[in-house]
């Protein structure tokens, strides 16, 4: 086509570089998009930060940053372990790229009833959703952070009344080879936690979660072995990082400890 016609627009990103270096990310970073999310009851509507990335080769000037917005605005799909991975195979399909990433950051909520008044509540959750493609295979990683009550067991040994207890956060980042339920991942770190959290508790249940917590004393070291034998167990699960950092009431530090460990090598690193 007469590159004087003025119907004619050039393909620039689509352009040679005589630079001959390979970029390992481009693409996308934080674009907010509503999203469905699967889960038991049916699929969840939330609001995500997305990124989206491909590799570029060295002879390649740019890649088509639209295509990874048209891309996800077609995605019907509620968000899962499956659901990403076709999201992956269709952007390196349309961005005609080999290796890319992935990641889906959302708040996901979750109704729990209060353990005495049996009350309920929305309780929400941080979840992110990753996929890698490399080499033609793809790594999902499915990662929650779920806030919980933990209360010290030395304290409560070394103290003739109280203990000193603290709110939580519970990091539990899995790469799974099949769908698992967000609620049960959440589960994984609210059973082993001196106590759950509930958005709503009437005075009964402030009674019980106070209690709860003092009769299960936990250091974070506990909680995150506790939380690593759960996932060893489930097969859902090819390997995982477990986290847990205590905002200590007595000291302007935080407690934390962390378990990485790649089941199918059957070593903790």
């Amino acid at each position: 086509m007469n590159v004087r016609d003025p119907t004619f627009l050039p393909d620039v990103q689509g352009a040679s570089d005589v630079r001959n270096l390979a970029i390992q990310r481009v693409g996308v970073k934080s674009m907010r998009h509503p999203v469905q999310v699967a889960s038991p009851a049916g699929p969840q509507p939330s609001i995500a930060a997305v990124d989206m990335y491909v590799a570029l080769p060295a002879h390649q000037k740019g890649t088509h940053m639209s295509r990874f917005i048209d891309v996800l605005q077609n995605h019907r799909a509620p968000l899962g372990v499956q659901s990403i991975r076709e999201l992956m195979r269709t952007m390196l399909a349309r961005l005609e790229a080999t290796s890319g990433e992935i990641a889906i950051r959302f708040p996901y909520f979750i109704t729990k009833h209060a353990p005495v008044s049996g009350v309920a509540s929305l309780l929400d959750y941080e979840v992110t959703l990753r996929a890698e493609s490399k080499d033609g295979s793809v790594k999902t990683v499915q990662e929650v952070v779920v806030p919980v009550t933990s209360l010290c067991p030395c304290s409560k040994k070394i103290a003739d009344y109280g203990a000193h207890n603290q709110r939580s956060a519970v990091t539990i980042a899995a790469e799974l080879q099949d769908d698992l339920p967000i609620e049960q991942q959440v589960r994984f770190a609210e059973d082993a936690a001196p106590s759950e959290l509930w958005a709503l508790l009437k005075r009964p249940d402030e009674k019980y979660v106070t209690e709860r917590a003092y009769d299960n004393p936990k250091f974070v070291e506990d909680i995150v072995r506790d939380i690593a034998l759960a996932l060893n167990r489930d097969d859902r699960v090819l390997a995982y990082s477990v986290a847990t950092e205590n905002f200590e009431s007595i000291h302007n530090h935080s407690a934390y400890a962390q378990i990485e460990h790649d089941k199918r090598a059957r070593r903790v690193r």
